[in-house]
């Protein structure tokens, strides 16, 4: 992106000279995690809510201010475009998300978002008129924590899945992700992709400890961990606590907890660049004295490496990487004797195309099972 200051009319600004105003992005940043904000100086604010209503309002009326264009999406993906001295020239775009986890931060993702603003705010305040248009963009449901897929609104842009598809993911009480996107007035009318790009930067915190831990102000990405999500549901026969011997029980979070560890183990083994993670885990009827007989978990699986997933077509899997090839071995292991069918399906987060993904279903052959409870699920979230 080449920038100058040649304007019809106003002093000239070497562009060396022009630097961000850290002030107010730090204002803008904690006026921002004032929206879903925790009593712990976290935030809170899930996607397609209210409180991110508030909040995509809140930095559109930043953004316009800027003199940008603003668009919305029908993914509600937003993007904001400052005109350049060619607009038929490629966009320059820069941006994040604003939605957070349950238990998210104030910077993870703002950061982005309020980053690319800043520049704009910047840009304005000089006169400078850049030789590209420059954008920022707002995606999605980036987190994934209300609607999977995670990524949701960036990946539909990005041809990963359709947008159709998108729409008709529902959260945990029903509501569809294009129902959601609706009732808070950000269904947009403008086409998902097709979008002429120049570059695109993502300003982002680590989110991790190492730069803290090795004393280091910023870092340069080098790489993005591949990542597969699974869902397991584990299922057991609910008894109650007193009478059922030890021996005749079916218990399934006897089975998951195996998991969970063993998911651990995974991670550890392929160090340093193995993630193994347990973050969701529901227990059925969730009781205090009645043996478990039903458990739904979840397992998010990254490494460096990861390949494509299980063929229709083969009994083999096709350049599966060493973490999920070694995660499926204690699904096969844990299959009841009953000779149920089971199935599995592994979704690679960063395919280039939705035909990519692939499900296989196999008829186990019996073996013990582990601590007598089935896994008869093993599918992925997408």
């Amino acid at each position: 992106m080449n920038t100058t200051s040649e304007m019809p009319s106003g002093p000239s600004v070497a562009p060396t000279s022009v630097r961000v105003d850290g002030a107010r992005l730090w204002r803008s940043l904690m006026d921002l995690a004032q929206l879903g904000a925790t009593p712990r100086g976290g935030v809170r604010r899930l996607a397609l809510t209210d409180i991110d209503r508030q909040a995509r309002d809140l930095v559109v009326g930043w953004l316009r201010e800027t003199d940008a264009e603003i668009e919305v999406d029908a993914a509600g993906n937003i993007f904001a475009t400052r005109h350049g001295r060619s607009d038929a020239a490629a966009v320059v775009l820069t941006g994040s998300h604003i939605d957070t986890q349950p238990s998210g931060g104030k910077f993870d993702g703002n950061y982005g978002v309020l980053a690319g603003l800043e520049v704009l705010r910047t840009l304005k305040d000089a006169d400078i008129v850049t030789e590209n248009p420059v954008g920022v963009a707002i995606w999605t449901n980036e987190e994934g924590s209300r609607f999977v897929p995670v990524m949701g609104g960036s990946g539909a842009f990005a041809g990963v899945f359709t947008l159709e598809h998108l729409l008709r993911q529902r959260d945990g009480d029903g509501i569809t992700f294009g129902e959601a996107l609706e009732r808070i007035g950000y269904a947009g009318t403008a086409p998902v992709g097709k979008r002429r790009l120049d570059a695109y930067f993502e300003a982002h915190i680590e989110q991790g400890p190492v730069l803290e831990r090795e004393d280091k102000v910023i870092g340069v990405v080098t790489g993005a961990l591949g990542l597969r999500w699974y869902d397991c549901i584990w299922s057991g026969q609910d008894a109650h606590a007193g009478p059922t011997p030890m021996e005749a029980r079916r218990d399934a979070l006897r089975g998951a907890s195996r998991m969970v560890e063993a998911v651990h183990a995974l991670a550890v083994r392929h160090a340093p660049d193995g993630r193994g993670t347990v973050g969701f885990m529901h227990v059925g009827p969730n009781s205090r004295n009645v043996i478990p007989g039903l458990v739904k978990m979840t397992c998010d699986i990254r490494m460096t490496r990861i390949s494509l997933p299980w063929t229709a077509s083969s009994a083999t899997p096709l350049r599966l990487s060493p973490m999920t090839f070694a995660l499926n071995a204690p699904c096969n292991r844990s299959t009841t004797s009953q000779r149920r069918v089971s199935t599995l399906a592994a979704s690679t987060r960063f395919a280039p195309r939705p035909e990519h993904l692939a499900t296989r279903i196999a008829r186990w052959s019996a073996a013990p099972a582990m601590t007598r409870s089935m896994l008869h699920a093993w599918r992925p979230l997408r």
